[in-house]
C-alpha cells in the first residue's frame, strides 16, 4: 500500500492556501507541518490527510523534481529488507533505516534514490 506521496512546490504559502480550499470539500485537511531543519529535502513540508494521518505532502523545492513515494510495510524488518534490496539493486542512499521521531515516535523508515533520482521510502508506523 502507498503510505504517502510528496511533491515539490514553488511557493509553500500559496500552495497551502490552494490546498486548504481545494481539499476541504473532500474532507482532506492540513494535519502536520514539518520545519525545514528536520526534512529530507531541506525545505519546510506540509502534510494533508484524514483521521490524523497525513498522506499527501508538499514542500518548497524545484517543481518537476522532488517526487517522493512511501510504501507502508508491517514491520521494521521489512523496512530493513527494502533498504538492503534497493541498495543492492543500484539505489543511492537517502537515509538508512531508523527512527524518525520528529515525525512521530514509532516512525521507522528508510529512504533511497531510485535510478531516476526519485525519493522512494519504506515506512513502518508500528512499535518494535
Amino acid at each position: 500500500m502507498i503510505d504517502h506521496i510528496g511533491i515539490a512546490v514553488s511557493d509553500t504559502a500559496r500552495s497551502k492556501e490552494f490546498y486548504d480550499a481545494a481539499l476541504a470539500p473532500i474532507g482532506i485537511a492540513l494535519i502536520m507541518e514539518v520545519p525545514a531543519e528536520v526534512t529530507q529535502s531541506g525545505g519546510a513540508a506540509c502534510g494533508y490527510g484524514k483521521d490524523q494521518k497525513p498522506f499527501f505532502w508538499f514542500g518548497q523545492g524545484r517543481v518537476g523534481e522532488g517526487v517522493h513515494v512511501a510504501f507502508s510495510v508491517e514491520t521494521r524488518d521489512l523496512v530493513d529488507a527494502f533498504y538492503a534490496a534497493a541498495i543492492a539493486a543500484g539505489a543511492k542512499d537517502n537515509g538508512a533505516p531508523g527512527l524518525r521521531p520528529h515525525y512521530h515516535p514509532n516512525y521507522y523508515g528508510a529512504f533511497v534514490f531510485d535510478p531516476d533520482g526519485h525519493n522512494i521510502e519504506a515506512v513502518c508506523h508500528m512499535p518494535p
